[in-house]
């Protein structure tokens, strides 16, 4: 009895221990077999990307999953059982869309109908419609493989304009010309402190200037009063006269019928000026070379 009891208590071990290895595996799959559900059929044409526990959704919300997939012989279909929670109604007229994700895994869509719940059990349809990589597929790879020798033509041209020494003759200068920059800006720098430290000295320099401004204007002023106080008008009539006097006299040394005209315009008489000084100085230096001559001193 002892060794019944303990084959008993043996067995039902191993008998747990399959129950829950089962139930682990499937729940790893994200299948809870705890969980009550409503199963539901559908024949499928390919199962590519499609794997147990993929997401049933109505609206984007899960209300099932991908229970199990089998493949019929009799009919060479595929047969995929969906389990959909226990209170989710489907109607008559609904259908089933198997769409593909980014990443390639697939899933089932469960559009709706408007008739009466289905039993248990009953077959949903399937019907085709493109998923994500089938657009990707069909409109953004060809326009990428039109892209691609336009790429490579661009990458060629970005190779060749790298490898180009002048760019790098550029890229040279252009680091000399920011160091030259920055000798600048250091340079300035240092004038703006200098300036800062002569502003003072400049401001007072300044004052100074503006000091003797004042001085010299008041001079100015005392030389504007001296101006005003001299006979100016009394000044610029003699001044007029005289310049009348000078007129006459320019016009009687041109007119030559005027005595001073005369004697400034005959050349005659100049000529004999001339002869009477030329036999004067003659007549000075032969009296300094033999004064006897000229003059006899007799001594009593």
């Amino acid at each position: 009895m002892k060794f019944l009891t303990k084959n008993v208590k043996i067995a039902l071990t191993v008998l747990v221990g399959l129950i829950l290895l089962y139930w682990g595996i499937n729940y790893l799959k994200g299948i809870n077999l705890l969980t009550p559900a409503n199963r539901f059929y559908t024949e499928v044409e390919s199962t590519e990307g499609l794997l147990q526990a993929a997401p049933v959704t109505v609206n984007g919300f899960q209300v099932g999953q991908v229970r199990e997939i089998n493949y019929d012989y009799a009919k060479n279909k595929i047969t995929v059982m969906l389990s959909l929670n226990k209170e989710m109604t489907v109607p008559e007229g609904s259908s089933l869309n198997m769409v593909t994700g980014l990443m390639g895994g697939a899933s089932f869509v469960l559009n709706l109908g408007h008739g009466p719940a289905m039993k248990t059990g009953s077959y949903i349809p399937t019907t085709d419609v493109p998923g994500l990589m089938d657009h990707v597929t069909e409109n953004v790879l060809p326009m990428v493989t039109g892209m691609l020798p336009k790429v490579d033509s661009i990458l060629g041209n970005v190779n060749g304009l790298t490898a180009d020494p002048a760019l790098a003759a550029s890229l040279t200068r252009l680091d000399a010309i920011t160091r030259q920059l920055q000798i600048s800006a250091q340079q300035l720098t240092v004038l703006m402190n200098n300036l800062n430290r002569s502003v003072p000295g400049v401001m007072n320099n300044v004052n100074g200037i503006t000091s003797n401004l004042s001085g010299a204007s008041g001079d100015i002023t005392e030389l504007t009063t001296s101006l005003k106080q001299m006979p100016i008008d009394e000044t610029m009539t003699r001044l007029n006269t005289t310049l009348a006097n000078l007129q006459a006299l320019s016009e009687q040394l041109n007119d030559k019928n005027s005595s001073l005209g005369k004697i400034v315009n005959d050349r005659e008489l100049y000529d004999n000026a001339n002869h009477a000084i030329a036999s004067l100085d003659s007549l000075l230096s032969d009296i300094k070379a033999n004064p006897k001559r000229y003059i006899n001193i007799k001594v009593f």
